[in-house]
């Protein structure tokens, strides 16, 4: 959503996650299976039948053999909050290359929650819930994150107009600041990255991913199952458990 305040600043409060490429199918799933029976012709038994093909690899996802999910790439363009980024980043098995900047001048895009995100987390760490904010309770959080993103992108940029370097002047800019990034990973990796970042009630292992990540997640989840339908079928019927 833009601000009408400040022409320059734009506040969002949703993430942009676009499939840039991939090589990645059910096909590579079952080559790489095949391999240990049919060694070098398992290329040529992709196509041979089909109802064993999905027997396969649901025979693969449920008893966990995960090596053959790794020959497949997918690459995607995210762009979110820095904050969601940090969180990203701790899955190892992604490469990422994000825009840096120190060597570019910082769009001024900042994240407000949506009214429909829930602001209040109610109960202990490891057993608590978030719920609805008030009315009162979003117009502060809306108020307050967008007076301090102005405040902070002025700063910002009086050090840029006075000749500070962009490595020293972005100490200023929040985590609620959108950056971009390219992420790549394999079948395997984004399967480990879902039963993490999405919440649902029918995994075998509960989680509980701050909103944010979990819309990125979501995104790349729903690219992803066009491109491996019977792989990410066999996924959600054991319990998204990561092979």
């Amino acid at each position: 959503m833009a601000d009408g305040n400040v022409n320059e600043i734009e506040f969002r409060d949703d993430v942009t996650v676009e499939l840039i490429k991939s090589a990645a199918s059910d096909a590579d799933v079952l080559w790489a299976a095949r391999v240990s029976t049919k060694g070098e012709s398992s290329l040529a038994e992709i196509e041979a039948d089909p109802e064993r093909s999905k027997g396969l690899i649901n025979f693969l996802m449920r008893d966990r053999h995960g090596t053959p999910f790794e020959h497949s790439s997918m690459t995607f363009y995210v762009q979110a909050p820095i904050f969601v980024f940090r969180e990203f980043m701790r899955h190892r098995t992604f490469s990422y290359n994000e825009e840096s900047g120190r060597y570019r001048r910082l769009e001024p895009v900042f994240y407000v929650p949506s009214p429909e995100r829930k602001l209040v987390q109610e109960g202990r760490p490891g057993k608590y819930v978030f719920v609805d904010g008030t009315p009162e309770q979003y117009k502060l959080v809306t108020e307050a994150t967008k007076e301090s993103c102005r405040q902070a992108y002025r700063a910002y940029t009086e050090m840029l107009d006075a000749g500070v370097a962009r490595e020293v002047a972005r100490t200023v800019l929040p985590v609620g600041l959108y950056s971009s990034m390219y992420a790549t990973c394999n079948a395997r990796a984004l399967m480990n990255f879902l039963s993490l970042r999405v919440k649902r009630e029918d995994s075998a292992f509960p989680s509980f991913p701050q909103r944010e990540i979990e819309m990125v997640a979501e995104r790349m989840e729903e690219q992803w199952a066009a491109l491996m339908p019977l792989t990410h079928a066999a996924f959600e019927a054991n319990g998204r458990v990561c092979p």
